[in-house]
């Protein structure tokens, strides 16, 4: 079979969108459940800070209990829980109450699934293609917590940030990623210590805290696995995208200014974009100041 995906590119898109779609699934119980999962042992903590004994609470992480209705918390057959299908079948709806359900569910399963595609399709076979699927699926997970909660979990961003410290270890010359030990983990200095400073520089003026740690985090990982060279491309086109989309927030729905808004999810596209093509957006940039002979 490794062989016959190694030998087939079609295949091995196809593959790889099935298997995105059915990780997408899984990445809706992921972004729905982490924050409650922080949010218990946070209490936990401070109950023992507290000096009194933690609240007891049945078991709940990413694998227990079953997923259930929100609304009747009747349980998800198999046959209920099938990729983008069973919610279209079902109409939107809980096959037991009727309550309805939202229609990001199956949209995070299909924009995992054609990401997926698409590193499938940018990678080809091999052990890069594992670790952008991995990068890819992390900062989809990452992207939807952020927005929901404003949070960037450790559980998340650190293991994104050791694996590519790790990786680098067997990084092959010419290849673009991993980037060698000495690019992984100057990018990821580099990349915690830009936002730091920005943070703290803009706390100074302002009085204002204008990020979360999260943040930092979530670059530095970035560029442990792209390298400090894309460090910059990736601030400047979230910081782009991100100003363009607070301005038309605010003056097309009337957000409110004040109202503080997630930067992550800019931040995961822009590294997802350099993932895809940062080494062609780059040479292309450094083409314009080229002479022409």
């Amino acid at each position: 079979m490794l062989a016959l995906l190694a030998a087939s590119p079609g295949l091995l898109i196809g593959v790889c969108l099935v298997l995105g779609l059915l990780v997408g699934s899984f990445l809706n119980v992921v972004v729905h459940r982490v924050p409650i999962m922080l949010n218990r042992e946070w209490a936990a903590q401070c109950a023992e800070l507290a000096g009194s004994e933690p609240a007891a609470q049945p078991k709940y992480n990413l694998i227990s209990p079953r997923s259930a209705c929100p609304a009747c918390q009747a349980p998800i057959t198999a046959a209920q829980n099938v990729p983008v299908i069973s919610w279209l079948v079902l109409r939107g709806r809980c096959a037991n109450c009727q309550a309805s359900i939202s229609a990001r569910y199956p949209l995070v399963e299909l924009l995992t699934g054609l990401m997926s595609a698409a590193v499938a399709w940018k990678f080809g076979y091999g052990a890069p293609l594992a670790m952008a699927l991995g990068i890819t699926w992390t900062l989809i997970a990452l992207t939807f917590i952020d927005l929901d909660t404003q949070l960037l979990p450790d559980s998340l961003t650190l293991p994104l940030l050791w694996a590519a410290l790790a990786a680098s270890l067997w990084a092959t010359t010419g290849a673009a990623m991993p980037v060698d030990p000495r690019t992984a983990l100057i990018g990821a200095i580099a990349g915690y210590l830009s936002l730091w400073s920005v943070f703290h520089l803009f706390r100074l003026i302002t009085g204002k805290e204008g990020m979360g740690y999260g943040d930092f985090k979530l670059l530095a990982a970035l560029g442990a696995w792209l390298g400090w060279q894309m460090l910059l491309p990736i601030i400047l086109m979230s910081a782009m995208v991100g100003a363009i989309v607070g301005i038309v927030m605010i003056w097309r729905f009337g957000r409110d200014r004040q109202v503080p808004m997630a930067f992550g999810p800019y931040l995961a596209a822009a590294g997802w974009i350099m993932l895809m093509f940062g080494h062609e957006i780059v040479d292309r940039y450094l083409g314009l100041f080229r002479p022409v002979s």
